[in-house]
């Protein structure tokens, strides 16, 4: 079965309750650590928020980056790092650093 046509608002309507849906399970998955997020997807919450930051610039909007990150995180990223975000282990680290040579 072939998708069905859908116009650009519609379709922008859809991506943004997809956005909305993403954002929403990773706030409520604080198990779940940006680096793990990195290592297995290549992007975590930091970079969801640089490219929500990144739109934003494109529509002429300034958006700081704490500013984006709290959209993200659902309050000041500092609040989240002390809440939920646990040291890396090295392996972590030298997994990360194998996948992200330079970053």
């Amino acid at each position: 079965m072939a998708a069905p046509e859908i116009d650009e608002k519609t379709r922008t309507e859809l991506e943004a309750a997809a956005f909305r849906k993403l954002v929403e399970h990773l706030r409520n998955r604080t198990d779940v650590q940006n680096i793990d997020m990195m290592n297995l997807a290549g992007f975590c919450r930091n970079c969801l928020s640089r490219w929500y930051r990144e739109g934003a610039a494109e529509k002429g909007i300034a958006l700081a980056d704490p500013d984006a990150r709290e959209i993200v995180y659902g309050m000041p990223y500092k609040e989240w790092q002390a809440k939920y975000q646990k040291d890396a282990t090295a392996e972590q680290k030298a997994k990360f650093a194998a996948a992200n040579p330079g970053h």
